[in-house]
């Protein structure tokens, strides 16, 4: 897609830095891939393996409504979305990539509703916010 290659080439120095970990080891292994596309959507990085989308904002995301709908629609779409400052990246990348493994290494909610337990008629509440 040209629109995604010309993304691929115009990442910012947050998404850069973050890119050049995500390339490596324990990460390499997770399949992440740069302007990945998910419906009419560009993200920043996703992992269809893990469905994770990893999103790195700038200020003008700050309160954005749009940004709130794709979210939504990509996790109706079973992903995962994760968030980070440009900040966050550049100063803070630790703690960034530990976000990202944990959430690579967390087991995936169970799909509601979740089915019945055996005996009991009652269905778990597992999941729910």
């Amino acid at each position: 897609m040209p629109r995604a290659r010309a993304l691929r080439h115009d990442l910012t120095e947050a998404e850069k830095k973050l890119w050049q970990h995500l390339r490596q080891p324990p990460f390499k292994e997770r399949h992440f891939r740069r302007q990945a596309t998910i419906g009419p959507y560009f993200c920043d990085f996703a992992s269809h393996q893990f469905k994770i989308v990893i999103e790195v904002d700038g200020g003008q995301h700050a309160d954005n409504s749009a940004d709130d709908r794709r979210t939504a629609r990509l996790v109706n779409k079973g992903y995962r979305v994760l968030r980070f400052w440009n900040n966050d990246v550049l100063e803070n990348l630790p703690g960034v990539l530990a976000t990202i493994f944990d959430a690579t290494n967390e087991t995936p909610p169970t799909p509601d509703p979740s089915p019945p337990q055996a005996g009991g008629g009652e269905t778990s509440l597992r999941g729910e916010n």
